[in-house]
């Protein structure tokens, strides 16, 4: 057997993903062969450069794999996964994936990693992972705007990520860990009182410029009275104040005697 089809090392055998076409061969092929490591039941399919998880790769590993990494790669979806039905353990950290991931249900995920992706909306994840992993115990979004700890913005503080982390125990309330920290009985319990409204959103600088931008000049504030407002017709405005200010106990004169003043 040639030692492009099958190599072994430390970690397991690495195999050739088959051929979609048939009669191809890698002389004629202008693509070059994606490989798999595999190690009993665990998958690794790293760094392929892949926007997509290729059918073949169901097809051979599917009914096998237990835990697969397809880290490192330019995924933007998940839902070839529907092969792996029996799936419990799934690495996609830095690919691309946003808040559309397209995961099928996976009734024995149990563990779930998508750190450093492009997740920006963490209501729309947590309800599709409510629904597509029933059984899910540890999950990390690190590196995601999603996630607003520092290693995204050093904007966001601890308060901002404990809000974070009831709303998401709150939906998702089988979590053992979330991140990289183990879920407290207190932190649930709190989750489950207060996490539905625990949800962080933060307008961004471009919001308030283009609302700004479209908000009626009619309508923007300004501390000028009414009838000083029309930039043709300016007319200044006399009124009486309520209080007289004599300037004795202002700071500025606090070393000026009242004599002097």
């Amino acid at each position: 057997m040639p030692a492009a089809d099958h190599l072994t090392s430390a970690r397991g055998s690495v195999k050739s993903a088959p051929s979609t076409e048939s009669g191809s061969s890698t002389a004629t092929s202008p693509r070059r062969t994606a490989m798999a490591v595999v190690a009993g039941s665990q998958i690794s399919y790293i760094g392929q450069d892949i926007e997509e998880i290729p059918a073949s790769l169901g097809e051979q590993y599917g009914g096998l794999a237990r835990r697969l990494d397809i880290s490192f790669n330019q995924l933007k979806s998940l839902a070839g996964l529907k092969a792996f039905a029996q799936l419990e353990e799934l690495v996609a950290d830095n690919n691309l994936l946003g808040n559309d991931l397209g995961l099928p249900h996976l009734p024995r995920l149990r563990t779930l990693t998508l750190n450093k992706n492009q997740i920006t909306d963490v209501a729309a994840l947590v309800e599709h992972l409510h629904k597509a992993t029933p059984s899910l115990e540890y999950l990390s979004l690190l590196g995601n705007h999603a996630c607003p700890n520092e290693l995204v913005s050093l904007e966001n503080n601890e308060e901002d990520y404990q809000r974070y982390r009831h709303f998401v125990l709150h939906k998702l309330n089988k979590l053992k860990f979330l991140d990289s920290r183990q879920v407290g009985e207190r932190e649930r319990a709190e989750a489950e009182t207060r996490g539905a409204f625990m949800k962080v959103v933060k307008p961004t600088a471009e919001a308030d410029c283009d609302n700004a931008r479209n908000e009626p000049v009619s309508q923007q504030y300004t501390p000028l009275p009414k009838g000083s407002q029309d930039d043709k017709g300016h007319k200044g405005v006399f009124a009486k104040c309520r209080y007289a200010y004599y300037g004795k106990h202002s700071e500025g004169n606090r070393f000026i005697c009242n004599d002097q003043l």
